[in-house]
């Protein structure tokens, strides 16, 4: 069974279930894969308990307020992983990007395998975009900080990012809107980002680091799009896919 935490947020939780479903959709009900889904939406916010970043390690952070923020959202998300693991999850998946961060603490506390979001978009990216490339990253101030998609892309890629003035009035607001529901508002809010990667920096793959994005850019539109899009990595899509090839092993 499939390990999901969720609840980071809720809306996008429930985006990995529901493309984990339609990729692999059965004929009857016996033939979808069976996961759980623990929708744990009292996790303190990700973005905000980051502070300043100087290692992934806990015991590693200098400052003390920023130690307790991340010592307070790794217990949370341990507590979620621990149930999922009492529920005999055969592994764990995390379609949060900016929860990454807590990777390496979180592996080394749960002895089940967790799946690496960023480490699977990178495979996939590997297998569909030159070398060198130049791509975009879309994501929450704490997933750019970290640098979580950097100590993966960085070898073999340019990850370009928006400027300051896009990811805060485009990007950011983009991503409460769907936090709030307000899905069609944060479709036309995310567009300025967009067209700043693809026209100016001339991006020729745009990766969607923060879960609520896929749900704010493909607003209304068919799965089948989503699927085909040739610009947009997104890796809820992308986990999905990981998540079916371990289970099915």
């Amino acid at each position: 069974m499939i390990g999901i935490l969720g609840g980071m947020g809720t809306q996008a939780g429930l985006d990995f279930c529901n493309k984990l479903a339609i990729l692999y959709r059965g004929k009857i009900d016996q033939d979808y894969p069976l996961f759980l889904l623990y929708n744990k939406s009292n996790i303190p916010g990700r973005p905000e308990s980051i502070g300043t970043h100087t290692s992934e390690l806990s015991n590693k952070i200098n400052n003390k307020r920023n130690k307790e923020k991340y010592l307070k959202v790794l217990k949370s998300l341990l507590k979620g992983c621990r149930l999922l693991k009492k529920s005999k999850c055969k592994f764990i998946v995390i379609p949060c990007n900016t929860a990454h961060y807590w990777y390496n603490d979180l592996q080394k506390k749960i002895k089940l395998p967790i799946i690496n979001m960023p480490k699977e978009v990178l495979n996939h990216t590997q297998k569909n975009c030159k070398k060198n490339s130049l791509i975009g990253l879309l994501a929450t101030d704490g997933t750019i900080k970290t640098k979580i998609y950097n100590k993966f892309f960085d070898k073999n890629y340019n990850l370009i990012v928006p400027n300051n003035s896009l990811q805060k009035n485009s990007v950011n607001r983009a991503i409460k809107l769907v936090k709030m529901g307000k899905v069609k508002n944060a479709n036309k809010i995310i567009q300025p980002a967009i067209n700043y990667l693809i026209t100016k920096k001339k991006c020729k793959k745009i990766i969607l680091g923060c879960t609520e994005l896929p749900i704010a850019i493909f607003a209304f539109k068919s799965f089948k799009t989503i699927k085909n899009s040739k610009i947009f990595l997104d890796p809820n899509l992308i986990l999905a896919h990981s998540a079916m090839k371990k289970y099915n092993k």
